[in-house]
């Protein structure tokens, strides 16, 4: 998870560049678990003898098995592929099996509470959309990711017309 910025560096505050940021702990721990599945299914698979008592197994139930495993590992490798990409245009956000796009007139606020998990945007609408990429346990990677997309949804939001004073 990192911030990249296209200004260059001087001592005004650069105008804000992009955000993306993954899950890199999930990521990781999602591959190993992947892995493990893998390894046990295969071993699993090639302890499997052509008759265990009543049973009669084939070469192709163990191959089977062995692809249950692989299955089952791809499945586990998705629950890590979060990822949030954001620019002065809006954020975009891939969760673990549904996308959002949305322009930044579209969100109220980035939140993420110290008791939260991981980050979300409120939308205009009182909906809330978590943004499962921005991960509490990514600690320091997560504080810079949030204070990315708040930076460029404070500048979105400053480009905003102000609406006329109520008049009643």
């Amino acid at each position: 998870m990192g911030i990249v910025s296209d200004a260059p560096h001087s001592d005004a505050v650069p105008p804000p560049g992009s955000v993306a940021a993954v899950p890199r702990r999930m990521r990781l721990v999602c591959a190993v678990v992947a892995a493990v599945i893998v390894a046990v299914m295969v071993v699993a698979a090639r302890a499997l003898s052509s008759s265990h008592g009543v049973v009669t197994y084939h070469l192709s139930d163990q191959y089977g098995l062995a692809a249950l495993g692989l299955l089952l590992g791809v499945g586990v490798l998705l629950l890590g592929r979060s990822r949030v990409d954001a620019d002065a245009a809006g954020v975009r956000i891939r969760n673990i099996a549904v996308s959002h796009e949305f322009p930044w007139q579209a969100v109220r606020a980035v939140h993420f509470d110290r008791k939260s998990s991981w980050a979300s945007l409120v939308l205009e609408n009182q909906d809330e959309v978590a943004v499962l990429a921005i991960q509490a346990v990514d600690k320091e990677r997560a504080v810079r990711a949030v204070q990315g997309l708040r930076r460029l949804h404070a500048a979105a939001r400053a480009k905003d017309p102000k609406p006329p004073p109520l008049l009643y």
